[in-house]
C-alpha cells in the first residue's frame, strides 16, 4: 500500500489486521479506521473477546475440536453415535459438516494432512489416538472425510494402512466433492450427500 500513514499507531493496528489470512492493508486500514469511531467501551469489549478466546479456548481432549471444556459439547452428547468417527483435517471440516445437520455420530480432528513439501509427517499429526480408539472395540466405522486432494490421498492410504486389521468399517466420502477442492468449501447439499453416500475406502 503507497500510502503513506500519517500515525505510527494506525500503522501498527494495520499491520497487525493484515498479518490475517486474506486481509490486505487496504483492507486492514478500512476496518482499523471504523474501529478508531468506536467508543472506549466497544473497544474494551473487542480486545477482551479476543483475549478470552486465547485463554480459554482449548481442544478437545478426546477428538481435538475446539472445546471452552475439556470434552467438547459434541463427544460429551450422549445422543450422537459414538461407534462412528469421522475424520476430518481441521476444525473448519468439523463446522462445515456440522452445517450440513446429517452426520449424528463423532469426529476425530486430525491437525492437518500428511504433506511432505510442507514438513508434514504422520508423527506432526494426531493419529495414534485415532488408532487407539479403534482398539478398544466400542468402534464399528470410521469415515475418512479428507479433503479429495493429493496429500488427503496420501493421508487417507497412511490412516488405512493403520486401521486395516482393525474390527471396523473403513469408509470415505463419495466423490461428490469435486477433486482438488478443499473440503470447507464444498456446498452444504453435496457435502451432505457424500456423507450419505459413503462408500467402503478402496486403496
Amino acid at each position: 500500500m503507497s500510502v503513506k500513514i500519517p500515525s505510527k499507531y494506525i500503522e501498527n493496528a494495520v499491520e497487525q489486521l493484515s498479518s490475517l489470512p486474506g486481509i490486505g492493508k487496504r483492507t486492514a486500514l478500512r476496518l482499523v479506521l471504523q474501529l478508531l469511531n468506536r467508543t472506549d467501551q466497544e473497544i474494551n469489549q473487542f480486545t477482551a473477546s479476543f483475549l478470552e478466546m486465547k485463554q480459554h479456548v482449548r481442544k478437545c481432549e478426546s477428538c481435538g475440536n475446539i472445546s471452552d471444556t475439556l470434552i467438547c459439547s459434541i463427544c460429551s452428547d450422549e445422543k450422537r453415535d459414538h461407534t462412528i468417527i469421522c475424520v476430518v483435517e481441521d476444525i473448519r471440516d468439523v463446522l462445515a459438516i456440522e452445517t450440513t445437520e446429517s452426520f449424528k455420530g463423532i469426529y476425530h480432528v486430525l491437525g492437518g494432512i500428511i504433506s511432505p513439501m510442507d514438513g508434514i509427517g504422520p508423527s506432526d499429526l494426531n493419529i495414534q489416538s485415532l488408532v487407539d480408539k479403534t482398539i478398544s472395540g466400542d468402534v464399528t466405522e470410521v469415515i475418512f472425510a479428507l479433503s479429495p486432494t493429493m496429500e488427503g490421498d496420501t493421508t487417507n492410504f497412511y490412516l488405512y494402512k493403520k486401521l486395516n486389521d482393525k474390527p471396523i468399517i473403513i469408509t470415505s466420502l463419495s466423490r461428490g466433492v469435486a477433486v482438488g477442492t478443499e473440503l470447507q468449501y464444498a456446498d452444504e447439499i453435496t457435502l451432505s450427500r457424500s456423507l450419505l453416500q459413503r462408500q467402503p475406502f478402496k486403496v
